[in-house]
Order: C-alpha cells, then structure tokens, then sequence
C-alpha cells in the first residue's frame, strides 16, 4: 500500500524546523538500524528518504509530509557514524533540540537493530524520552536476520528494558510490523 509522501525539507538547526502545522512522528535510533528503509517501507515509496549501509549517511533532520495528515521526521542516527565529531556533537545538539521544544511531536519511534538489542547509548535515550515523558514505541528492525533461536532470544533481550510497552518487530524485505506500526501511529493521533 503507498501512502501519498513528500520531501518538505532537511534542517541542520532549529531555526530551519518547519512551522509546527501538523502532528509529527519522529525515528530515532542507532545509525544504520534502518530508520530511512523503515520511512521508504511504511510509505511504500522507495527512495523517499535515502538509506545507505554506510552509517551515519541522514546527517540532518529530515521533514516528510504524509498524506497531507502528518509528518514523518527522520532524525540522523547515534553511535558509530562515519562523521567528523564536531559534526555528530552538531547532530546531538540538533535532536536535542527538536525533542524537547516541538510541540507537535506526538510519537516517537524508536528503531532498535534486532540484532544488537539495547545498546549503552539506546539506554541513555531510553531514559531521556522516559525523563521528558516524551510518547514511544519500539521498533525491532532487521527480523528477516534471524531466524527463530535469535528471534526470541533478541525479544527476551529487549523486553527486560521494555518490559510493558508496544514492541513491533519490523522487517523492510517482507514488509512485516508496517501494518502493526500504523495502527500505532493512528491510535497516538487519536489521543
């Protein structure tokens, strides 16, 4: 199913943030745990936001229009990005920014690799978007590289940080956790 999406724009500081006119979604996650693929696959339109193997590739805030209705923010990843550390520390400063003073951020998704689990720096995330009561869900990425031992391994890592919340297991080649993840996304429009 494609979803009517548009590029609106990218921003590098707060002052480029777009007028605060619909509600947002915001991904976030380690780089490279897949959150452009995840944008291109709940969208149905390939290509849409720009993914790469290459970590570290979304090096701004990225606005998306959707269906006129909501917009999508694809926020650059942390961890082990292929930047200089000025440049990632300009990344922290920006997300920092668009997590705390948007008003119109309804949900944040929250892109772990299902592979890896938790991660030091998810933890620290984990704590800040729980700290500043800001709305998530977890979205395990990568299923498809697992098979069924590591699958319930990985959710039984995940769980016992994530023991009560909406966990959607996602996977970009065969389009499972797209339907659950929009179901998510209208319930929190709702509220």
């Amino acid at each position: 199913m494609d979803t009517p999406a548009e590029f609106l724009l990218s921003a590098v500081r707060p002052e480029h943030f777009p007028s605060e006119t619909l509600p947002e979604v915001a991904f976030l996650g380690r780089s490279n745990c897949g959150k452009s693929t995840l944008l291109n696959c709940v969208t149905g339109q390939k290509g849409l936001a720009f993914s790469s193997s290459t970590p570290g590739r979304t090096q701004a805030v990225n606005f998306f229009r959707i269906e006129g209705r909501l917009i999508f923010v694809d926020l650059p990843g942390y961890g082990h990005a292929k930047a200089p550390k000025h440049v990632t520390r300009q990344w922290s400063e920006v997300i920092d920014a668009y997590l705390l003073e948007r008003k119109s951020l309804k949900m944040c998704c929250f892109l772990l690799d299902a592979r890896r689990g938790w991660m030091d720096a998810d933890l620290q995330l984990k704590e800040w978007l729980e700290f500043h009561q800001r709305d998530y869900v977890v979205v395990a990425t990568k299923v498809d590289k697992l098979n069924q031992k590591k699958r319930y391994a990985s959710q039984k890592a995940i769980r016992e940080h994530y023991a009560e919340g909406e966990l959607i297991w996602f996977s970009a080649v065969n389009g499972q956790g797209v339907k659950e993840l929009w179901q998510a996304i209208s319930k929190t429009m709702v509220n």
